[in-house]
């Protein structure tokens, strides 16, 4: 289970600082520490519910038995804003291992030596890495050759359908294309008066997770040039989504009408959920979603497939948007040597990543757990784990200023999508000019 993505990286943007005088993680940063010495280290993360909380500390109980000199203090719920309080406070009550769910923010974290440089310690205990983790993964985990992160779980996004609403519009199957989610969403769309008894998908940016970013991988893009530069502009993916976008936005009813409709729904995160009450009939989430809806009581049967793409790029069907939860060293740790046992255990062993998986129904994050026997999941669920394994799944590149410029792309869209930015064209150079300006002033 996740917080809602734009909301996490919203407060991320706000409170990560540069922490100019962090440390890099070699040797004589703080890593001397003696990894068999009796010790202990403390871990934040930001999961919160029971059965997330009791995941984590069923691995904990295997690593402390494994490491039987290394106790460790967890604390969780721990966004980022009290992460980054804590990693420029140092001291030895901060963290030494540190969580966040905000990938996009990792450019930030590994350029500002927010997150300790882990190159060392992977070296040294001679983890392959290309053999332990998806490609995405690695990417995402990294920024411009310096790695300061590692996955721990990942997040898939797909499709959700309600399969009763499907059998009474006559659809026998869910949407591959975009052309195709257009047509479906418009069938099981039924209108009441001024509003709806059900909207086939909520199209809006404002919807729960129908952002640009988890828009975007259904065309093949780039955010960025070859020199770093702003690439939405240029690349006609961005003019094509939006265009899209717009469109599916006009013909389901108007901005304002889906808009009035959106304040109707329950919390994202709760049981009404507007997927779960059947308001809306489907859906763009993550994998969480599904196991959330059966402990709903959603009273109809739940299909779930990948998000379609562009209608030329039918053959890349499968793929989707991926993220996840990234795991660190915090760099004013003394015990930065103890502290890597346990982001190496949590994150390569095969069985913990299995483990905390099944706890928490996130997406294994390792090659090995994403084909081990031992996952427990609905049979539903491999329609993401195939989605994590698809080799043109994407997520979001990573920047020096962190999730800024996605921030800077998705409040351009609220403008475009209810009509306040007529030129489409010039409204992406203006934006592109904007986020060149924010990372040229965070170098």
């Amino acid at each position: 289970m996740r917080t809602s993505r734009l909301t996490t990286t919203a407060v991320a943007v706000a409170a990560i600082s540069v922490l100019a005088t962090a440390c890099t993680g070699q040797s004589e940063a703080g890593a001397s520490d003696d990894p068999n010495a009796k010790t202990t280290i403390n871990f934040w993360h930001g999961w919160s519910a029971p059965a997330e909380v009791k995941a984590i500390q069923d691995n904990i109980d295997r690593f402390e038995k494994a490491h039987p000199n290394i106790t460790v203090k967890v604390s969780g719920n721990i966004n980022d804003d009290k992460l980054n309080q804590a990693l420029r406070a140092g001291g030895s009550d901060g963290p030494d291992v540190v969580s966040s769910f905000t990938t996009a923010n990792v450019g930030k974290f590994c350029s500002s030596g927010a997150f300790t440089d882990l190159k060392p310690f992977i070296e040294k205990s001679k983890l392959d890495l290309e053999k332990t983790f998806p490609k995405v993964l690695l990417d995402y985990t990294q920024f411009e050759g310096k790695r300061c992160a590692l996955p721990l779980l990942t997040d898939a996004y797909g499709l959700y359908y309600n399969k009763d609403a499907f059998k009474k519009a006559g659809i026998t199957a869910p949407p591959k294309t975009m052309s195709e989610l257009a047509d479906v969403a418009k069938k099981l769309t039924v209108e009441k008066g001024d509003t709806y008894e059900q909207l086939g998908f909520m199209p809006n940016f404002h919807g729960y997770e129908t952002v640009v970013s988890h828009y975007m991988p259904s065309w093949n893009h780039a955010y960025f040039d070859e020199n770093g530069k702003s690439n939405i502009a240029k690349d006609p993916a961005f003019a094509k989504m939006f265009t899209y976008q717009k469109k599916l936005v006009d013909s389901l009813g108007g901005y304002d009408r889906l808009e009035k409709y959106r304040g109707t729904f329950g919390d994202e995160w709760g049981a009404k959920h507007p997927f779960h009450t059947g308001q809306v009939a489907m859906q763009l989430d993550g994998e969480w979603r599904l196991g959330m809806a059966e402990d709903a009581g959603a009273d109809f049967e739940i299909g779930v497939a990948p998000m379609p793409v562009a209608d030329d790029e039918a053959d890349s069907y499968g793929k989707g948007y991926l993220s996840g939860t990234i795991v660190g060293i915090a760099p004013a740790s003394k015990k930065q040597n103890a502290a890597w046992e346990l982001v190496k255990f949590m994150t390569s062993d095969t069985e913990a990543v299995v483990n905390f998986s099944n706890g928490i129904r996130n997406v294994p994050s390792t090659l090995e757990a994403l084909k081990s026997p031992d996952l427990k999941f609905d049979p539903r669920f491999k329609t993401f784990l195939d989605i994590a394994r698809h080799p043109e799944s994407m997520t979001s590149d990573g920047a020096v200023n962190g999730a800024t410029y996605q921030l800077t792309l998705q409040d351009f869209g609220y403008q475009y999508e209810k009509g306040a930015v007529k030129d489409l064209q010039a409204g992406l150079e203006k934006t592109a000019r904007q986020i060149d300006t924010d990372i040229a002033k965070a170098k």
